[in-house]
């Protein structure tokens, strides 16, 4: 039987050294879902993408993704884990010595697959799917815009179809145009594929526009975890302060008014 959740945190505790970062988290994101990850820098929102990466692992607790425990899964199963997930890094983390193709074609020749016209036709496809074309694939990471950097990084993640997509911060430095463009990519795309998405970040459009949930780290805890609507009417400190300040309160009251 198939398991129902993408991605299961259970009791999780983070410590660096004597430092807490995490304390008993539960999280379980479900197939198709996108969730946004609000919390104040040093909260611990980047360790917990990396914990379900396999990066980092948590002191005490379970991570589970795509129903394997990521701590206790042979090299088979890592191996299979990473190919059902894409990455997104916040500022693109392409390899600068590779042009475009290159590092869109990486995770494929990672796997040892050497038909250069599978390559060739897969890293094409990819390119029209982020709205980029052929003529892009020569250029050097260098030449791109922050707004394209963003979209090789996204056709690199997308490259072997993953099930479940890992975004830092994607709209982080791109200007608002850029911004709107790759929500309305991000949208699309999870339209058409049905990949579930875990994404750090904190911009207001993006968890008003495009998440199904949202999670809220504040004070070592998950404090919400809920639908945006629901989050709204938490009392926490943190969330009075990232969803009710002038700035938020005018992008909620937009998406009211569109809405009806």
């Amino acid at each position: 039987m198939k398991n129902q959740y993408t991605v299961e945190l259970e009791h999780i505790w983070t410590y660096f050294g004597e430092q807490l970062i995490h304390q008993d988290i539960n999280l379980c994101l479900g197939e198709g879902e996108i969730l946004g990850l609000v919390g104040a820098s040093g909260s611990g929102k980047t360790t917990m993408m990396r914990e379900i990466i396999g990066l980092d692992i948590p002191t005490k607790g379970q991570v589970k993704v795509l129903g394997e425990v990521v701590q206790k899964a042979c090299t088979i199963e890592c191996r299979k884990r990473r190919n059902q997930t894409g990455v997104l890094f916040q500022n693109g983390a392409l390899f600068s010595a590779l042009n475009v193709y290159e590092n869109i074609a990486f995770p494929l020749w990672e796997l040892g697959c050497t038909d250069e016209n599978l390559v060739k036709q897969m890293v094409c496809m990819k390119l029209s799917m982020v709205g980029l074309s052929s003529k892009d694939a020569m250029r050097s990471p260098a030449e791109l815009s922050g707004g394209m950097v963003k979209r090789v990084a996204l056709a690199r993640a997308l490259i072997l179809e993953p099930e479940l997509l890992l975004l830092d911060e994607p709209t982080s430095g791109l200007d608002p145009i850029a911004s709107e463009d790759f929500v309305i990519l991000l949208q699309k795309l999870h339209q058409e594929l049905n990949f579930t998405v875990f994404m750090v970040t904190h911009d207001l459009h993006i968890l008003r526009d495009l998440c199904t949930k949202v999670a809220v780290l504040a004070d070592h805890q998950l404090i919400a975890f809920d639908t945006l609507d629901k989050v709204l009417s938490y009392q926490h400190p943190f969330i009075k302060l990232f969803f009710h300040n002038h700035r938020a309160e005018r992008i909620f009251k937009a998406l009211e008014a569109e809405h009806g």
